[in-house]
């Protein structure tokens, strides 16, 4: 009888990385919770998205779903708002200007735009919110996507949520981010040329395959509806990773239909309800990815993927780029199905 190796390493078709699926050191999933959670104690009186007047001028404004005309004014009902980030990392810029420093090192303008999409529930995230609620974050996305990539200098627009104090959060009061940068950032640009590579060898898209093959072997889904899959990936980089993407071929999210927006806000409410009662409610970061402004990417697809912040990354982590799971994708799967 074969002894069964205590771990094994998986590899990720799409990045080209490697991962340790470490089941010698395997946990049950119940020991993934976080027993004792760092907190920043900000009270509604002292909590700048609390007192949103404090902020800059709105950019777009959402209530109970739909979209408010925009005033001198901010009306008492709103629910969703996008503010222009008071402490930017990267500023607006006509120009870009680029310089060489010795034969080695080049540097550009800190070009972009940053942006805040917040909820009116101080403490209320997404795995409580109603659906209508989170389509109305989508929504956001989308309408700040759509003029963000007009402006000069976008090259990518990045979407993402952090929340807790451990995935990063530096305000306790939930809310997303949006920056665009001048560059598209090294991981995208290996998923683009990988999956480009597929594409022209096989006239398939490489996502479209390995979902194909996750409905037909079925270990790794979470939920499914008809528009959305998902999953947790074969070369899960930490425990607990999930990928949300289109059944359908879709290399933009910004294209995306009403009807589908509806079935995201759908699958994002059972993923993060789940995720939050099978590890009592753990700080998340949750990403899109999409194709770049500029271009066309026929053979990519777009998806939003979640890592709740199950470890810490350690020396040898950070050191080989090689990251370590302590639970299998396929039990990490089978025991989110199981949560209501």
């Amino acid at each position: 009888m074969t002894e069964k190796f205590p771990s094994e390493l998986r590899f990720d078709t799409i990045s080209k990385d490697w991962v340790i699926i470490a089941t010698g050191r395997a946990k049950r999933p119940e020991a993934f919770k976080i027993k004792k959670r760092k907190e920043i104690k900000i009270s509604k009186k002292e909590c700048p998205f609390c007192n949103i007047q404090t902020q800059e001028k709105p950019l777009l404004i959402f209530s109970k779903g739909k979209e408010i005309p925009l005033k001198e004014e901010i009306p008492k009902n709103w629910t969703t708002i996008v503010i222009p980030n008071k402490y930017p990392a990267l500023l607006p810029a006509k120009k870009i200007k680029v310089e060489k420093e010795g034969k080695f090192y080049r540097k550009i303008t800190g070009a972009g735009y940053c942006e805040l999409v917040i909820t009116r529930d101080h403490k209320k995230h997404f795995p409580n919110f109603e659906i209508w609620q989170i389509k109305e974050v989508l929504d956001c996305y989308q309408k700040r996507y759509l003029e963000l990539m007009k402006k000069p200098n976008v090259a990518y627009i990045s979407i993402f949520h952090n929340y807790g104090v451990e995935a990063g959060a530096s305000q306790p009061h939930p809310h997303s981010q949006i920056i665009t940068t001048p560059l598209i950032d090294v991981d995208l640009e290996k998923a683009l040329f990988n999956s480009k590579k597929y594409f022209e060898k096989t006239k398939k898209c490489i996502y479209c395959e390995m979902n194909r093959w996750e409905m037909k072997v079925k270990k790794r889904i979470v939920f499914e509806n008809e528009e959305f899959l998902v999953l947790c990936p074969f070369a899960s980089k930490s425990a607990f990773e999930i990928i949300i993407s289109p059944k359908k071929h879709s290399s933009n999210f910004e294209r995306i239909g009403e009807k589908e927006k509806i079935k995201l806000a759908e699958a994002f409410k059972v993923t993060m309800k789940k995720l939050s009662k099978a590890l009592d409610n753990p700080p998340y970061n949750f990403y899109l990815h999409t194709s770049p402004v500029k271009g066309k990417y026929p053979y990519y697809h777009w998806h939003f993927t979640i890592l709740p912040k199950t470890q810490t990354l350690a020396g040898f982590e950070l050191g080989t780029k090689m990251e370590i799971s302590t639970i299998e994708p396929e039990r990490a799967a089978d025991y989110l199905r199981k949560m209501g």
